[in-house]
C-alpha cells in the first residue's frame, strides 16, 4: 500500500462512453419501471422523457466543472472548493451513503431475477454471491472494472434495443404471437393515456428519479480518464438521446404490448410481458440480460463509491487509510469499506426479503436529489468564483445559463414536495433531516478534533 500515490488513467474513451450508458440503464428502468408504470399508465413515456430532460441539464452542470477540473471526487472535490469545507463534506458523505443504498437496491433485485428461473433459491444467497464477484472485480484494477463495464453496457444496450425491435414485430406483424398483431390499443383502452390524470403524470416523476440516479458516474471518472476534456463532454452530449430510444422507447413498446394495469413487481416488467404473452424463450433471454445489466450497475455503484470516498480522504474528510492505494492502482481500502457496508444489505434480503427493494429506493431517491442540488449550487458558486474571463474560456459550457439552472433547481424541490403525497417515499422526507443533521455534527466533530490536534501540536512546539 501507498498513501498519496495518485490514481491511475486507465479508463480510454470506449469505457467512458459504455460508462456513461451503464450509468443510465439499470434497475431503475428493467425492475423499477413497473412502479412508474403503475403511476402514470401509457403515458410514462413522458415522464421518462421529462425527467431526462433536467437530468441532461445537471450533467451539463457538472460536465462545466469536470472538463475545467478533471478530478476524483467530482462534485464533492467541486463542493469543497468553490463552496466550503462543510459543502465538500456533506455532498461526498451524501453521494457515498446514496450508492450504498443504490447498490442494496442491485443486490435485492438480482435475487428477484434468479428466483424468476429458482424460486426456492433465497433472495439473500444470490445477492452474497454478485457481492463477492462485483467486490473481487473492483479490486484488481481500474482497467478490470472499464472491461466489465464495457461489456456490460453493450449487453445492455444491445439487450433494450433488440427487446425494442422484437417489440415493435410483434405490435405490427404479430411474429412470436401467432401472426396476430396487436396493435397499440393498450395505450387508450384501459382507462386511456393518462389514466389517473395529471396528477398521476407529476407523481410518477419521484421514482423516474431513481432510474437516472447514477448517470453522474461520468464525472467520477474523471480522475482516472486518458482525455477527460474530450471524453467527459462526448458522453454526457449523449445522456439526451439514449434516453429517448432507451427509456421512452422501450417504455412505448411494454405499454403497447401489454395493459398496464397488469404490469406487476413480481420480476423484471420486461420479463414478465414476455413471458405472458407466451414467449417464454424470449423471457428466458431478457431475464438474463437484465440479470448482468444488474451486476454491471452495482460494478459501477461500488466503484464510484470507492472513488468518492478516495476524494473525501484526500480532502481530509474521511480516515487518513482510506487514502493508501495498492499496487493494482485502485483505493483498496475505499473499494472494501463501501463493499463491507453494502453487504448489510445481503442480511436485510435474509429477513425482510419482500420490502428491501421498496426501502431502499425511497431512501436512495432524496439522497440522489440532494446530490443534484448540491451540483446546481455548487455550479452557481463555480461561475461566480472563476469569473466572467475564465468563464469565456470554458470548454463545454452549461447552455441557457442562469436560467437553465434555476428551472432545474425547481424542478427537483418540487420532487421533494411530491414525495409527502406518496406513502411509501415519506420514509426518506422523515430520515432527511435526521441524516443531514448526523453529517453536520460529524463536521463539526471533525473540526472540532482538527483544532485539538492544531492547538496540541503547538504547544508541543513551543
Amino acid at each position: 500500500m501507498q498513501e498519496n500515490q495518485e490514481l491511475k488513467r486507465g479508463l480510454k474513451n470506449r469505457h467512458i462512453q459504455m460508462i456513461a450508458l451503464g450509468g443510465a440503464i439499470g434497475t431503475g428502468l428493467f425492475y423499477g419501471s413497473a412502479a412508474t408504470i403503475g403511476l402514470v399508465g401509457p403515458g410514462v413515456m413522458i415522464s421518462y422523457a421529462l425527467g431526462g430532460f433536467f437530468i441532461f441539464l445537471v450533467m451539463r452542470c457538472m460536465g462545466e466543472m469536470t472538463v475545467h477540473t478533471p478530478v476524483s471526487g467530482a462534485f464533492s472535490t467541486f463542493a469543497y472548493k468553490y463552496w466550503g469545507e462543510m459543502a465538500g463534506f456533506i455532498s461526498g458523505w451524501n453521494y457515498w451513503f446514496c450508492y450504498v443504498a443504490v447498490s442494496m437496491a442491485e443486490i435485492t433485485a438480482v435475487g428477484i431475477y434468479v428466483n424468476y428461473w429458482f424460486p426456492d433459491i433465497p433472495q439473500w444467497v444470490s445477492g452474497f454471491v454478485m457481492f463477492l464477484i462485483i467486490t473481487g472485480i473492483n479490486l484488481i484494477g481500474v482497467k478490470a472494472f472499464g472491461e466489465i463495464e464495457f461489456w456490460g453496457a453493450i449487453i445492455k444496450v444491445l439487450a433494450v434495443i433488440c427487446m425494442i425491435l422484437f417489440g415493435l414485430a410483434i405490435i405490427f406483424f404479430g411474429f412470436g404471437n401467432g401472426g396476430e398483431a396487436i396493435g397499440f390499443e393498450n395505450l387508450w383502452k384501459h382507462g386511456g393515456f393518462l389514466p389517473k390524470g395529471f396528477s398521476g403524470l407529476i407523481l410518477s416523476l419521484v421514482v423516474v428519479t431513481f432510474a437516472f440516479g447514477g448517470v453522474e458516474l461520468i464525472g467520477i471518472t474523471a480522475g482516472e480518464a486518458e482525455n477527460p476534456d474530450k471524453t467527459i463532454p462526448k458522453a454526457i452530449n449523449q445522456v439526451l438521446y439514449r434516453i429517448l430510444i432507451f427509456y421512452v422507447g422501450s417504455m412505448l413498446v411494454l405499454v403497447t404490448l401489454f395493459p398496464w394495469d397488469k404490469v406487476g413487481l413480481s420480476g423484471s416488467p420486461f420479463v414478465l410481458i414476455f413471458d405472458q404473452l407466451g414467449i417464454p424463450a424470449a423471457a428466458t433471454i431478457l431475464n438474463l440480460i437484465v440479470l448482468t445489466a444488474t451486476f454491471s450497475a452495482y460494478n459501477s455503484c461500488l466503484y464510484s463509491n470507492a472513488r468518492m470516498l478516495f476524494g473525501l480522504a484526500e480532502q481530509g474528510n474521511a480516515p487518513k487509510f482510506l487514502r493508501k492505494i495498492g499496487k493494482t492502482g485502485v483505493p483498496t481500502y475505499c473499494v472494501l469499506f463501501s463493499s463491507g457496508i453494502v453487504g448489510v444489505s445481503v442480511i436485510l434480503n435474509a429477513f425482510l426479503p419482500g420490502q428491501v427493494f421498496g426501502i431502499v429506493m425511497s431512501i436512495a431517491i432524496l439522497a440522489i436529489i440532494i446530490n443534484w442540488v448540491m451540483i446546481l449550487i455548487t455550479h452557481n458558486k463555480f461561475r461566480r468564483i472563476i469569473g466572467p474571463l475564465e468563464v469565456a474560456k470554458l470548454k463545454f459550457k452549461m447552455p441557457f445559463y442562469p436560467i437553465s439552472n434555476y428551472v432545474t433547481m425547481g424542478y427537483l424541490v418540487m420532487l421533494v414536495i411530491l414525495m409527502a403525497f406518496l406513502p411509501d417515499f415519506r420514509l426518506s422526507l422523515y430520515l432527511a433531516p435526521v441524516w443531514l443533521g448526523i453529517l453536520f455534527l460529524a463536521y463539526k466533530m471533525k473540526k472540532r478534533g482538527k483544532a485539538k490536534d492544531t492547538t496540541q501540536y503547538l504547544k508541543e512546539a513551543n
